[in-house]
């Protein structure tokens, strides 16, 4: 061997040395890691672009705009879950019509970023929640419960009531259907409300699109015509105008969550008046989705139907939630091929579609929805969408399709550890949890 060919092989044995030892430092490993991933997600997404994927369905999907699905029970052959019951409440107080102040502005916030973390909002959201009420615990440990897998793409609502409910002294309360009236009088009486809704942002590839976000909205202004936000995503009192608010909360089904101390729980319910009883509450929403289908256009009244197919599904009417999907898909379908427009991760965030399509029996649809419009818009990249995972699993097991569901099984179970719907799976198909 020459000496010239030697020093060669040295110089290439020292940069890998110095390559390994530089991979072995988590900063750079994690910087390049990043990097990397980034790389092959928009090369992905080049090769299959998310806005150009459409809600494609076996069962041949409604008229565009047909006639409201009156919201009856619809009978079906498949066993339907227990329906919820109301909440036993005592009579509901009159609202009487005080005014509101001009402002508020509560004091006692304490401001958690969502930044430094991954896909933290619930978690940041929540602990903002608590900490409202004097909770003393930590935001690492809302997400060791809550996220146990760090890339999963989202936290449900009932999630974050199940934590407050299980591992707190606290209360809180889930609802449909808000309005910003209520968000004024509920802020009024010194209560901060945790609101889930829709906005439009630049995502990890540069482009805007719409994603899910959580907001803790703690103040308003009538004079100016803005609520004041923490915003984990953007900043802390941050100014958001009524109608943006009212836009954005509208792809949510207005869904807000209520975190109260045990002993106020009188005092909040009778804030909710009537939309204090579950039932009464969900077919209150029902109402203000079917009004705002005939009200908007475009993206908007895709959610419309969107919201009216969900409430449906609160009301184990899932023939008529069935409809109102194929419908909303439909609307979807039609919006132009820009990310912009076309929300095409709402199934990440919203799974009413796979409860309505499995009850009445399209489980070829509810597994074309969670492999062409979940699980494979982020397979190569950050696959944790437990909910997902289950419905497509309890598709193949309905299709008698048990190999293909026992790895969605373990799939969801290594996102999601205890997942109590896919941990019921497992044992259902004798594999271990």
């Amino acid at each position: 061997m020459n000496s010239t060919l030697k020093k060669i092989l040295i110089v290439l044995a020292a940069l890998v040395l110095l390559a390994t030892v530089a991979l072995s430092l988590p900063p750079v490993r994690e910087s390049i890691t990043w990097r990397v991933e980034n790389v092959l997600t928009r090369l992905r997404f080049a090769l299959k672009p998310p806005e150009k994927v459409d809600f494609a369905l076996s069962s041949p999907p409604a008229p565009a705009v047909p006639s409201l699905p009156a919201p009856a029970p619809t009978a079906t052959t498949m066993p339907t879950p227990t329906p919820a019951e109301a909440t036993t409440l005592p009579p509901t107080p009159t609202l009487t019509a005080t005014p509101l102040p001009a402002s508020v502005r509560l004091e006692g916030v304490t401001y958690q970023t969502q930044h430094g973390f991954f896909n933290y909002c619930a978690p940041a959201n929540l602990y903002m929640g608590l900490r409202f009420w004097n909770w003393q615990g930590d935001i690492n440990e809302l997400g060791s419960i809550l996220k146990p897998f760090a890339k999963d793409k989202n936290v449900m609502p009932y999630e974050m009531v199940d934590y407050v409910n299980t591992f707190t002294q606290l209360k809180a309360i889930e609802r449909v259907g808000g309005d910003l009236e209520l968000l004024k009088r509920l802020l009024a009486a010194g209560y901060p409300v945790l609101i889930e809704k829709g906005f439009r942002t630049r995502d990890i590839h540069g482009r805007i699109s719409w994603m899910g976000h959580y907001n803790f909205v703690t103040g308003y202004d009538e004079a100016r015509q803005i609520f004041i936000v923490q915003d984990s995503y953007i900043k802390e009192n941050n100014e958001v105008d009524y109608q943006l608010l009212d836009e954005e909360w509208l792809s949510f089904n207005y869904t807000y969550i209520l975190i109260f101390p045990s002993e106020k729980e009188a005092e909040v319910l009778a804030l909710l008046g009537p939309d204090a009883d579950e039932i009464a509450n969900i077919q209150s929403a029902l109402e203000k989705s079917a009004a705002q289908i005939y009200q908007t256009e475009g993206t908007n009244q895709f959610f419309a139907w969107y919201n009216y197919g969900t409430n449906l599904v609160k009301l184990q009417d899932f023939g008529g939630a069935a409809q109102a999907y194929d419908t909303a898909f439909g609307l979807y379908d039609a919006l132009p091929d820009d990310l912009s427009i076309r929300p095409y991760r709402i199934l990440w965030y919203q799974t009413g579609p796979y409860f309505a399509y499995y009850y009445t029996g399209r489980y070829y649809d509810v597994i074309q929805l969670a492999t062409n419009n979940s699980i494979g818009q982020v397979k190569d990249d950050e696959p944790a969408l437990e909910e997902s995972f289950y419905w497509r699993a309890m598709a193949r097991i309905a299709l008698g399709e048990t190999g293909g569901a026992v790895e969605d099984v373990q799939a969801c179970l290594q996102y999601h550890e205890n997942f109590q719907p896919c941990v019921l799976l497992a044992q259902q198909l004798g594999i271990q949890p």
